[in-house]
């Protein structure tokens, strides 16, 4: 009777080894590897990978990020209630300027007066823990207003170099377009560079250096175009525009209802210096498919060829729309960049970088519709 029985019945193991043992699942759900009763032999340990996964994990664990973002997301809520306690509307600026500083890029606001384009700026900087300065641009602002100057020094007979208001993390341009083009090359170095070179020295900025420059687009007595070198130094170029009726209605009872203060005492600094450099290191991380960067370099290099330009954008434009890219796609919790995160911030990334030909400002285009039309005639990789 004893040779009726299963070879795998005696508790030996078997010889084949070729096959890794995973033991089927019972049809009634009960466990794979139970032995039945009168088989002495105990069951074989069974891999985690051979276990069978529900459906609906198997589903969730796949679209699970790989990278833990609670912590920026925490950090950056809390800069968008901060700001909100005084700026009422402009979600998509405030989340385009929190882009820019996780992207550790420069911002260009543009708007008309009163639509809160300094105040924005000046709000972001105050929930940063790290030093602030502002510079109000004029025709007779001279280099070294900026940058700073070297002071002769009776006592030791040398010469100490002076910093200027440009040192310092966060450093706020009011009406930029107002200084000329001498002071306007001041900015050039320190933009890109991120040092000021002053009599053959060579001084470098503290991490971070952010500059938010804001302008008036319709008053033009007094100013001077900025330099294309310089625009294409800024990340993103924003438009900050009117509140909507909603808004300006809230704004209206606040101000009736006696709430409508603007003390910059009441937002309190959230990020540190060295929580924005571990939360920038964290975004540079993110994973990009070389589809998404195929098609970043279809978009910029489609403004190069395009029959309504004079002027496309440089290779600094697809840099600046692929780090953009990655920090818009954390701040909406995502460890990946989807083509959507590209057309979402190519408007802001390219207008500035761009020129119409005359003929197509003459007949009342904008870089926006041009950018627009590109992006309707490149096919988004899925």
């Amino acid at each position: 009777m004893e040779n009726d029985l299963p070879d795998n019945a005696s508790g030996s193991t078997p010889t084949d080894h070729s096959v890794p043992y995973a033991p089927a699942v019972p049809a009634h759900g009960g466990p794979a590897n139970q032995a039945s009763p009168d088989a002495g032999a105990s069951p074989l340990p069974v891999a985690p990978e051979a276990l069978p996964v529900a459906p609906e994990a198997a589903t969730e664990s796949a679209f699970a990020p790989r990278t833990n973002f609670a912590r920026l997301t925490a950090q950056t809520d809390a800069i968008r209630q901060e700001i909100g306690k005084i700026i009422v509307g402009q979600t998509d600026l405030l989340e385009l300027l929190l882009t820019a500083l996780l992207a550790d890029g420069h911002v260009l606001l543009e708007g008309v007066p009163g639509v809160a384009k300094t105040l924005m700026a000046k709000l972001l900087a105050r929930t940063l823990a790290v030093p602030f300065s502002r510079i109000q641009f004029t025709p007779d602002l001279m280099p070294s207003d900026v940058l700073g100057t070297s002071v002769f020094r009776q006592n030791k007979a040398d010469f100490e170099f002076r910093p200027g208001p440009v040192f310092a993390s966060v450093v706020l341009i009011d009406e930029i377009n107002r200084a000329p083009a001498k002071t306007q090359s001041a900015l050039f170095e320190v933009m890109e560079e991120r040092t000021v070179t002053q009599d053959g020295t060579t001084y470098p900025m503290a991490e971070p250096f952010l500059v938010l420059a804001t302008q008036n687009p319709v008053e033009q007595e007094g100013t001077y175009r900025l330099p294309e070198a310089q625009l294409d130094r800024f990340l993103f170029k924003l438009h900050v525009g009117y509140p909507s009726l909603a808004e300006e209605i809230r704004i209206l009872n606040g101000h009736h209802a006696g709430l409508g203060s603007t003390n910059l005492d009441t937002v309190q600094p959230i990020l540190s210096a060295p929580d924005l450099h571990s939360l920038r290191q964290q975004v540079r991380q993110q994973r990009v498919e070389a589809n998404v960067l195929e098609y970043i370099a279809k978009l910029v290099g489609q403004t190069r060829a395009h029959k309504s330009l004079y002027l496309g954008a440089s290779p600094r434009a697809s840099l600046a729309l692929l780090n953009g890219a990655k920090a818009l796609a954390a701040l909406r919790g995502r460890d990946f960049v989807t083509p959507e995160d590209v057309q979402f911030l190519a408007p802001s990334v390219l207008r500035h970088r761009i020129m119409l030909t005359p003929e197509r400002e003459m007949e009342g285009g904008t870089p926006d519709e041009v950018v627009k039309q590109i992006m309707q005639t490149i096919e988004v990789p899925r």
